[in-house]
């Protein structure tokens, strides 16, 4: 999809979605923006896709702004699984940084380098791991009002970027 959309002229955009955290500090509700994904996945590896994929540092700094903070320089891992069994595995993307897992952000962000679009990546965390296969996760309605300020802080960083560049 984001592919059609450059090709009808895109030139930013913001993914906007849901992550478990890794990091023990992070709460349901939380927002996290992306400054880089970590790439672990299929997709944006046959993208050509480094370990590491930066967002756009303009709308990083506009969705910043818009979320009153947010968590900026928050790497999330893309991976393929976002249920991962293996706390191994979890264990290691914290090493590297990995504040959160999630679906998309390395492909999209991948994309809009080879396309020459602004992208970034604004996250909600919806589930919370503890120690022995503990987890928390949000209820519907907490979903619901976490799309809805997800989709508020979006915008006013698309506006806000719109605005500085023109």
């Amino acid at each position: 999809m984001l592919e059609e959309l450059c090709d009808l002229g895109l030139e930013r955009a913001i993914r906007v979605g849901t992550c478990v955290a890794l990091d023990g500090e992070l709460a349901l509700g939380d927002l996290v923006i992306a400054t880089t994904a970590l790439a672990a996945d299929g997709t944006s590896r046959a993208l050509g896709a480094p370990e590491r994929v930066a967002a756009d540092g303009g709308l990083v700094a506009a969705l910043a702004a818009a979320a009153g903070g947010g968590r900026a320089s928050a790497p999330s891992r893309r991976t393929d699984l976002f249920y991962d069994r293996d706390p191994a595995r979890a264990r290691a993307w914290v090493a590297s940084g990995a504040l959160a897992v999630e679906l998309e952000a390395a492909t999209l962000l991948r994309i809009g380098e080879l396309r020459g679009v602004a992208i970034a990546c604004l996250l909600a965390v919806v589930e919370v791991r503890g120690g022995k296969g503990n987890r928390r996760r949000m209820d519907a309605d907490a979903l619901v009002g976490a799309g809805e300020r997800l989709g508020a802080v979006a915008a006013a960083a698309l506006t806000a970027s719109c605005s500085t560049s023109a």
